[in-house]
């Protein structure tokens, strides 16, 4: 384990950005199951998994029908070799398969609900979206329905053939900003690619207490914490997952007498609470992260988190795509408390609506 402050003058970026999906803790109920498709070649998911799970669930699943077996793996409960597929998807005999078990109140979690979805680009093969802080992503235990998946599904009938709707990565409940959304198939495999390869990007704007170097990386693995479910945590690299976070110092201001910074954090892996982790871990937790020891000023109810920035290739013409969301107004208002001017925000941050950068609107405007 090991924190590492980046010389200055040096890049705080490397050359790619990325994040991969994660699960958000207690999600499930149960011991995710391990499974080899060793056998199953050519046959369906989910007939090889009623066949295979049986003996393998909890006493209290009992028996698990095989229509039960498909929402589990439209709510993305269900991954070959990490990805998350369809009921019909046909194996090819060498993947290992995890299965996640849900409980009853999962059947009914895949319909439909009219929940707000502010939509910033919308295309033939992708959606892009500003989350509001507040909105659950995914169903998961103590949030069946009113998600942001929900919301897709009445926005979107047709991604109900998706897994998950087409949701290939998540924010935290608490967490403000932009997310993808792959439409079809072919988009939803390519979006995993950039994933897997750490091509796709995110950049966060945070505000933190304590004053940070001017810019720095964790690099540190991540897994549950032992005494708190809810938490995740720096752990044993044998227990956890590697994960790396940059970040830049943007400017510091007080709040309430305290010292607190605005910084920007870019990922190499994309953990669960990554970087309220590894912030609380550098000694400067986001200002109202409880969870993990932020101080609540000024009231602020909420980590102070924003995903600012969005990157990627196209799915269909592989052209450079990005998207931008200034901060939303009650970070804008926190900001303000601490005595930090907009104008230490990057420069594509500070005022607007979310809106695509150039590259994006040109390829939209090739197409008509």
């Amino acid at each position: 384990m090991k924190t590492i402050i980046a010389k200055a003058g040096a890049d705080p970026w490397p050359e790619a950005d990325d994040f991969e999906a994660g699960d958000e803790p207690g999600a499930s109920e149960a011991e995710p199951i391990v499974l080899d498709a060793a056998g199953g070649r050519g046959e369906r998911l989910d007939r090889f998994l009623a066949a295979h799970l049986s003996g393998r669930l909890p006493a209290a699943f009992g028996d698990v029908s095989r229509t039960r077996i498909q929402r589990w793996i439209e709510l993305g409960a269900v991954r070959c070799d990490g990805r998350a597929s369809s009921p019909s998807t046909k194996l090819g005999g060498f993947e290992t398969i995890v299965v996640e078990p849900q409980p009853r109140e999962a059947d009914g979690a895949f319909v439909a609900e009219p929940v707000p979805v502010a939509v910033v680009w919308r295309d033939e093969s992708l959606i892009v979206i500003d989350k509001p802080a507040g909105l659950v992503v995914h169903p998961a235990a103590g949030n069946w329905r009113g998600t942001l998946l929900n919301g897709l599904l009445h926005l979107d009938p047709a991604l109900a053939a998706l897994p998950r709707a087409g949701i290939v990565h998540r924010l935290d409940k608490d967490t403000s900003g932009l997310m993808v959304v792959a439409r079809t198939e072919q988009a939803m495999s390519a979006l995993a690619a950039q994933l897997a390869d750490r091509s796709m990007g995110r950049r966060y704007l945070a505000i933190v207490a304590g004053v940070p170097p001017g810019q720095g990386t964790v690099d540190a693995p991540i897994g549950r914490d032992d005494r708190v479910r809810v938490r995740m945590a720096v752990v044993a690299p044998a227990r956890g997952r590697s994960a790396r976070t940059h970040f830049a110092a943007l400017a510091a201001g007080r709040i309430d007498g305290r010292p607190v910074s605005l910084v920007e954090c870019r990922l190499d892996t994309g953990r669960t609470h990554q970087i309220r982790v590894h912030m609380a871990h550098a000694g400067f937790p986001l200002v109202g992260d409880t969870l993990y020891g932020g101080p609540a000023l000024a009231g602020f109810g909420r980590q102070a988190l924003h995903a600012w920035r969005l990157s990627l290739s196209h799915p269909v013409d592989a052209r450079a795509c990005a998207w931008v969301s200034p901060p939303p107004e009650d970070l804008r208002a926190l900001l303000a408390r601490a005595g930090i001017d907009e104008s230490a925000l990057p420069q594509a941050a500070r005022a607007g609506a979310p809106h695509a950068e150039p590259a994006a609107r040109k390829g939209e405007e090739a197409k008509r």
